[in-house]
């Protein structure tokens, strides 16, 4: 077993991780992604990092962050999606979802002209934000409009689930029994203790792996609503700065934002006034 010394990190580790360590871990997750991490974040990194040198064979953190400087894109794929944090639910921070339903969604169709409707889902993780966005969709717009929902997140990995569209039965736990009939598949035999989101949902959502921290994004519509939430938490200010203001390109005016419960536009931005708790709309 490795022992490390130094004050404030853990000693009687399979590897030896020092301080440098660490810091040449933050600067390429905050080159990466965008995301800051803080000193406390130190057991986490070692935690989750430990996975990858066991399995690329690497002996040390010192190896395997040499390897990183000097690979194919595939391992820094991996080491993203080892640091990444994929927390959601289905309909989690459920005001938001009764704000799409019953003020933005509402307003948009009002104006939408061409009944055309495009939404995104920023940080989608494995999928739930996206699909609670589409389920109130297709319960509030007519089958008739196009609509079409964007989801992208870094992680590559929660991707490919999203895509599958298959949850253990107890994510749904909770869900009034008129929404799981009408949007959700029971799963048999080997899918015993699954559902299924149903094709007519999926259809509505496509996925696709996006950094956020890369200019210019590759779309071409502008968004009538953004979810972005328990994205920026992740960010330093001026990321939070920048990344707010290359979005106002990407949205229509107006246009309605969310945001997580622990983060804030204050000092962040001025283009999105406040309309009820982490909702935001556009100005001009």
């Amino acid at each position: 077993m490795a022992r490390t010394e130094q004050a404030g990190w853990k000693e009687d580790r399979e590897f030896p991780f020092t301080r440098e360590d660490f810091e040449t871990v933050r600067r390429l997750v905050g080159e990466h992604t965008g995301i800051a991490l803080s000193d406390i974040k130190s057991d986490m990194v070692y935690s989750r990092l430990t996975r990858r040198l066991r399995a690329t064979g690497c002996g040390s953190f010192n190896e395997y962050l040499e390897r990183l400087r000097s690979e194919t894109s595939e391992e820094l794929d991996h080491f993203v999606n080892a640091l990444t944090t994929n927390l959601t639910a289905f309909f989690r921070e459920a005001h938001h979802f009764d704000h799409l339903a019953e003020t933005a969604l509402p307003e948009m169709m009002a104006l939408a002209k061409d009944r055309r409707l495009r939404l995104w889902s920023a940080g989608c993780s494995t999928g739930e934000e996206a699909y609670s966005m589409a389920m109130v969709v297709r319960e509030t717009v007519p089958d008739d409009w196009d609509v079409r929902i964007l989801a992208t997140d870094l992680d590559t990995e929660v991707l490919r689930h999203a895509e599958r569209g298959i949850y253990d039965a107890q994510r749904v736990q909770g869900m009034p029994q008129s929404r799981l009939r009408r949007h959700f598949l029971r799963g048999r035999r080997a899918y015993q203790g699954k559902v299924r989101v149903k094709d007519e949902v999926r259809r509505l959502v496509e996925f696709r792996r996006l950094n956020l921290i890369d200019r210019p994004w590759p779309m071409r519509d502008r968004f009538h609503a953004v979810f972005c939430r328990n994205v920026i938490i992740y960010f330093s200010k001026q990321t939070q700065r920048e990344l707010f203001e290359h979005l106002t390109d990407y949205m229509r005016t107006p246009g309605w934002l969310y945001i997580g419960h622990s983060e804030t536009l204050w000092q962040v931005t001025e283009r999105f006034e406040p309309h009820g708790r982490t909702v935001y709309r556009m100005v001009g």
